[in-house]
């Protein structure tokens, strides 16, 4: 069987996801990879066999999504010309992890495919969204990316085509210890903001990682390091309890570990407050900003209760043999038959 995996590469956390569960597809067939997107720093490692520039999603300095500028760098001509170059009747089965060039291909070419990850999720009426709806943000959920076939991850299994998420092989196998630090990550400030509200709380140590700084620095009881995926999932593994923002990779590596966790959703970024609305169900707190009350609600936090998530994370091989019974099993109503769609052709 030949599988062909779109992953988009704007961030760390599609790319991490290929990279647990290839050898999984693996044993299922010959997989080549399609990296779309413009951080060429991400994908080695894995079998990347076509490349695109893609249709990225760009942020401001805030960490917002920067809609003028993506509109400036966007080329339509170009996306098209990339997506009719696919070769994808060459393949059995699409999977594809929120890729925009490989769902506009397979409309073009009329190509079933698999949409998988967390953006897929919110295909769904029964994710939780925050009270206030953003129709844009809603809109780019739906049509960035899509497939035949809809199936996501989130923290809970909130739906039919929906599972838990995929954890990274070091946090599966690791030994979560309490050392005492706080791991802090949050692109959308500048560390001299962070510093402001964290160095008034000196009974606290706080890792922060950022990408101001290339080595480690100490200040007072901040400690600053520089974005790095080792020191960052150690780092993890060792705290008493993380603030990050709301994304859904980290806090589900959080709640993984029975970390205690701290959200500040970046604004603009609708996914983010969605999960920041999932996380509420076990009352995570949600920040909406650093200000003068932040340093009361993180000694609160520090000091309550150890967190009981009580959740039931599927292993990573199981969620890739979920996905692939459904793409065995499940007929998409656009196909006029499982065996036109190449859904069927796996071993077993």
């Amino acid at each position: 069987m030949k599988i062909f995996y779109a992953v988009q590469a704007t961030g760390n956390g599609h790319v991490s996801r290929a990279m647990e569960i290839l050898p999984y597809l693996n044993n299922y067939g010959d997989v080549d990879i399609f990296l779309s997107g413009t951080n060429a720093q991400l994908g080695m490692g894995l079998p990347v066999v076509y490349r695109s520039k893609g249709l990225s999603l760009d942020y401001n300095k805030k960490g917002e999504l920067d809609y003028w500028k993506i509109a400036k760098k966007l080329k339509p001509l170009m996306l098209v010309k990339d997506a009719i170059k696919l070769p994808l009747h060459e393949y059995d089965l699409i999977l594809n992890d929120f890729e925009s060039v490989t769902s506009l291909a397979c409309k073009i070419k009329n190509i079933p495919s698999i949409h998988f990850g967390h953006q897929a999720s919110f295909r769904s009426p029964l994710v939780p969204r925050p009270q206030k709806i953003d129709r844009l943000g809603e809109w780019v959920l739906k049509n960035y990316c899509s497939g035949s076939i809809n199936l996501g991850l989130h923290f809970k299994a909130y739906d039919n085509n929906i599972n838990t998420p995929i954890i990274k092989s070091a946090v599966r196998n690791a030994k979560p210890t309490d050392r005492g630090h706080v791991t802090v990550y949050l692109p959308q400030y500048p560390c001299k903001e962070i510093t402001t509200y964290l160095r008034s709380l000196t009974y606290i140590h706080f890792q922060v990682f950022t990408r101001e700084t290339q080595h480690i620095k100490q200040l007072d009881n901040i400690t600053f390091y520089p974005i790095d995926h080792e020191m960052f999932t150690q780092s993890l593994i060792d705290c008493h309890g993380i603030i990050t923002g709301g994304g859904f990779e980290t806090p589900a590596e959080a709640m993984y570990m029975g970390k205690r966790l701290m959200v500040f959703p970046i604004k603009g970024q609708y996914e983010q407050w969605c999960n920041a609305a999932a996380l509420s169900e076990w009352e995570i707190p949600v920040l909406e900003q650093l200000n003068t009350r932040t340093g009361v609600s993180i000694h609160r936090w520090y000091y309550q209760d150890e967190p009981q998530y009580n959740m039931a994370f599927q292993s990573n091989e199981s969620i890739v043999d979920w996905v692939m019974e459904k793409a065995r099993y499940s007929a998409a109503p656009a196909l006029d038959s499982k065996e036109e769609a190449g859904l069927l052709s796996y071993p077993g």
